[in-house]
């Protein structure tokens, strides 16, 4: 072969060579670019959370009316606009964490409560979602309650009712007259699932507990949730859990339940005078129009 002849082999091969890095070069680019963007999907990408089966909830009841919904000039009004739910004497008293995030809000009419006097003195006291769109609200039937009271001769029980915006049904939440002195409370309600089948649940206070603590029992005496109540805090706290898969109306009632602590004790002692004083004759039994309404017979003539 001519000198001629080597060089340009030469040639060919340092060109052949110089083509074939170019190519290694672009192909490990191009995989250490399809690796990063692998890599920064997997950051990126929220980890699933792995169940043990509860839901978990915390209802914080706040001690101050200074809180972000209300506070503010014509704040009041703005919320009322955005539910009319949101009554002109509704007090934002409390909100519900879950996952660490704020999901609802507690709300109370505070005039009929602080305010109102005797039969008219009730609690009534209704569940918000974040941007103030109704959810659920829960009634202190003066009239219900009274009746239990009487035939309990004198022990409160309170009847509560529940209206949810995913039900058909009013949900009623009572107080059990089975009590002894000192020993543990009870209340119990029922739901009618879509099947049209009743399903019977009761939540039984610990007896040996500080800060509030029920346990929720189903109709078969399973324990399929809790509500924990909290023994140093300002306003109140109740943490709830409730097994994975439970009909969503047996959490709206648990979210309900735990809000309704705060009130529990002003409950009875308000039924307790109600009682005594209608046995004195100081108090004329009279119904608010709006309870009285809970009660009209939906097969009436109209």
């Amino acid at each position: 072969m001519t000198a001629s002849a080597l060089k340009v082999a030469d040639a060919s091969a340092d060109a052949a060579a110089a083509d074939a890095a170019r190519d290694a070069r672009a192909e490990a680019a191009k995989q250490a670019a399809a690796e990063e963007r692998t890599r920064n999907t997997a950051k990126k990408k929220p980890t699933k959370k792995v169940s043990d089966g509860w839901d978990r909830f915390l209802v914080d009841i706040w001690i101050t009316d200074l809180n972000f919904t209300e506070f503010g000039l014509y704040k009041r009004t703005r919320n009322r606009a955005k539910s009319r739910q949101f009554t002109s004497d509704m007090d934002i008293f409390g909100e519900i964490i879950e996952n660490g995030e704020r999901t609802g809000l507690f709300g109370y009419r505070e005039e009929l409560w602080k305010k109102a006097q005797g039969m008219d003195k009730r609690l009534v006291f209704k569940l918000f979602t974040e941007n103030l769109n109704w959810r659920a609200t829960m009634d202190l039937m003066i009239g219900r309650s009274l009746q239990q009271t009487i035939g309990a001769r004198g022990l409160p029980v309170m009847t509560y009712s529940i209206n949810t915006d995913d039900d058909n049904y009013i949900i009623y939440l009572e107080r059990s007259a089975n009590k002894w002195p000192f020993m543990p409370e009870n209340f119990s309600f029922f739901i009618i699932d879509n099947k049209g089948k009743p399903e019977f649940y009761r939540l039984k206070r610990d007896f040996i507990n500080l800060g509030g603590d029920y346990s929720l029992i189903d109709q078969t005496g399973s324990t399929i949730g809790y509500i924990d109540g909290k023994v140093f805090s300002i306003g109140g706290k109740w943490k709830g859990r409730l097994r994975t898969g439970t009909d969503k109306r047996i959490m709206t009632v648990m979210k309900l339940f735990g809000a309704m602590m705060v009130f529990n004790g002003d409950c009875r002692r308000h039924m307790k005078r109600l009682y005594k004083g209608m046995l004195a004759g100081k108090i004329k039994p009279e119904l608010d129009r709006q309870e009285a309404d809970l009660y009209m017979n939906p097969r009436r003539v109209r």
